[in-house]
């Protein structure tokens, strides 16, 4: 792709801008590990909610969104759930307080101050660690690659040379520009970074849609579109008809599992609860919670991240779907096993004009970043603070640990851009982390919220269990079917192949878990009462509720769960409204746009009496 003048002056000025002002606010950062890692908790809330949703607004979950839209139509606005998307509700209604109240620097701080600080707390405490660490490498070495081919597919210069690709080389670039201000300001650079990309990617947005929906006729689109694209109710078979005119795409929803779509969105819809409930991974999701002032403030920008991230991100997704469909399909029908995840990276190479298409690669650039250096933030403080200091060396002067940090960031990156120089062994491990990997994390984290007889050995055997199973189990249902069943050879490769890998995985965790515990003592009594008054989850904490009472006679558990599991409903209602809507707008079925306008305002005004006004009570 060539690259006009005004394109490249863009892309130039952003990247100044953004090292400039991760540079400039770098000094805020150096005076402890709590203004590195948390910002000295004095980030304003809606900040952070911007910087967490430019985090989450990232290149090639951009890219994934566009190549779903593109092949499964409206039903693509349930995939997400795969993750799912909607742990941000639980995180919003309640996780975030719980979480917050702990005054902890890190997921695995918080750990000790829910087990102790003896043998199995300390045990649990360091799994988390491992477990942060391993993700947090992973998903750097998967960014390095995604970054490297997305710059090398869209920008003109040919940098390749004796050691490394073209691809390598863009990524190494970026990646060190990122470096470079994420490590020298910590969260105060980090979160003032994100702010401005946030805008960026807004402003991308809305001219991508201006230039997708510009002198369209929606009446010859809307004709074109295959039977059952624009069908956005879920079904037990998909029912999107490519058959006569793109019988590649039908290839694709085969190999990817998703034909049977009614029981897939039950699968997503269990996996979804457990995942949600065991709350954030360690990561940056987390520490934007522990930056927040006070708990009711981490709520809000966890609700604030919901508000602002959806809306904007689908409509580049749309915007740029649309596109693909009026001008790329006749390229792609003539291609035998089209790569649908390419859309994105064609349409921004081939069909934008000049000046948008600059803003819109710098808004991509943008999501790269801001993703990278939230994850780049988060990874140190645990081995910083949750290891070097609590072990080895503990009394230090602050600037110590700042510099330390410093050195574990670069080294974590490092390591993370070695894995990235082996893609095919990565997208193995990529997909171990984010389906078996999880799946392995569940069971021990939803029972350390909702269960008082949960200890950190049982953590630790439920954790450890997890990470085991998650190596074998995928391999063994892979052996299973070549050897015995492979007749489910391609449904064991496909998405209802990890959601079952997960179920698995998750009883083994769960079976993990609770024998770990009941063989071990029960947790230290001090430790649990301080934990449970301080935090106030519900779930089974009777005994624990009685010996707190002694203390303080006038001390009430939480009796908000119905409340609770109310706007959870609502929350997911609202934020899959945010999803569809501008999908129905840009693609010009304004009847349905309205009405999940109207669905989303509903919701919202549910949720200004049933959460909002409630937190000055629940988040005390």
């Amino acid at each position: 792709m060539n690259l006009a003048t005004i394109d490249i002056v863009i892309i130039l000025l952003y990247i100044v801008a953004i090292v400039g002002i991760g540079f400039w606010i770098s000094k805020k950062a150096s005076k402890n590990i709590q203004s590195y890692f948390l910002g000295d908790n004095n980030i304003k809330w809606y900040w952070l909610g911007f910087s967490n949703s430019s985090g989450m607004f990232d290149v090639s979950g951009t890219a994934f969104y566009v190549a779903l839209l593109f092949v499964y139509g409206f039903k693509a606005a349930w995939l997400p759930w795969l993750w799912p998307i909607w742990n941000q509700i639980f995180v919003m209604v309640f996780l975030a307080i719980w979480i917050r109240r702990s005054n902890a620097m890190t997921g695995a701080d918080w750990i000790i101050k829910r087990f102790g600080d003896d043998k199995g707390g300390r045990l649990a405490h360091m799994i988390v660690v491992v477990f942060a660490i391993i993700s947090v490498i992973g998903f750097i070495g998967y960014v390095y690659v995604g970054i490297g081919k997305f710059a090398s597919n869209l920008l003109p210069w040919d940098l390749s040379n004796a050691v490394l690709t073209n691809a390598q080389t863009y990524a190494l670039i970026i990646v060190a520009l990122t470096t470079f201000y994420t490590v020298k300001g910590g969260m105060y650079s980090v979160v003032a970074t994100e702010v401005l990309q946030y805008g960026i990617l807004v402003v991308s947005c809305l001219l991508v849609v201006a230039y997708a929906v510009r002198d369209i006729d929606y009446g010859v689109l809307q004709s074109n579109l295959p039977s059952g694209w624009a069908s956005f109710w879920p079904e037990w078979k998909l029912n999107v008809d490519w058959n006569s005119r793109f019988p590649q795409a039908t290839q694709k929803i085969a190999e990817d599992g998703f034909t049977w779509f009614g029981a897939l969105l039950m699968m997503m819809i269990a996996k979804g609860i457990f995942a949600s409930l065991a709350g954030p991974v360690p990561g940056f999701d987390m520490q934007r919670i522990l930056s927040a002032k006070k708990p009711r403030e981490a709520a809000m920008l966890t609700g604030f991240t919901n508000l602002v991230l959806y809306i904007p991100l689908f409509m580049m997704v749309s915007a740029l779907t649309l596109v693909g469909i009026q001008y790329l399909m006749p390229v792609l029908q003539n291609q035998q096993k089209p790569d649908f995840e390419i859309v994105l990276s064609k349409v921004v190479s081939d069909y934008l004009p000049s000046g948008i298409r600059g803003i819109v690669l710098a808004g991509l650039l943008a999501s790269f970043m801001s993703t990278f250096s939230a994850f780049v933030n988060a990874a140190p403080a645990y081995l910083v603070n949750d290891f070097y200091k609590k072990y080895f060396r503990p009394d230090e002067p602050p600037a110590h640990y700042v510099k330390w940090s410093y050195v574990t960031s670069i080294s974590i990156i490092l390591v993370g851009c070695v894995f990235g120089l082996f893609a095919e062994s990565l997208s193995s491990l990529t997909i171990w982390i984010t389906s078996a990997l999880y799946g392995g994390y569940a069971a021990a984290n939803v029972l350390k919220w909702i269960w008082w007889r949960f200890n950190g050995y049982g953590y630790f055997a439920g954790m450890l269990a997890g990470l085991l199973s998650a190596t074998f189990v995928p391999k063994l249902m892979q052996w299973l079917a070549n050897n015995y069943i492979p007749e489910c050879k391609e449904l064991f490769a496909s998405s209802i192949g990890t959601l079952i890998s997960f179920f698995l995985i998750l009883f083994l965790s769960m079976a993990g878990s609770v024998i770990g515990c009941l063989l071990t003592p029960a947790p230290n009594q001090k430790v649990l009462e301080s934990f449970y008054a301080n935090t106030r989850p519900w779930g089974w904490w009777t005994p624990v509720l009685k010996l707190v009472q002694k203390t303080d006679p006038g001390f009430q558990p939480n009796r908000q769960f119905k409340w609770d599991m109310l706007n959870v409903l609502v929350g997911i209602c609202w934020q899959m409204s945010m999803v569809i809507m501008p999908i129905f707008f840009v693609f010009g079925f304004f009847r349905n746009g309205f009405i999940a306008m109207g669905v989303w305002i509903t919701c919202m005004a549910i949720l200004k009496f049933t959460w909002y006004d409630r937190l000055k009570i629940t988040a005390a």
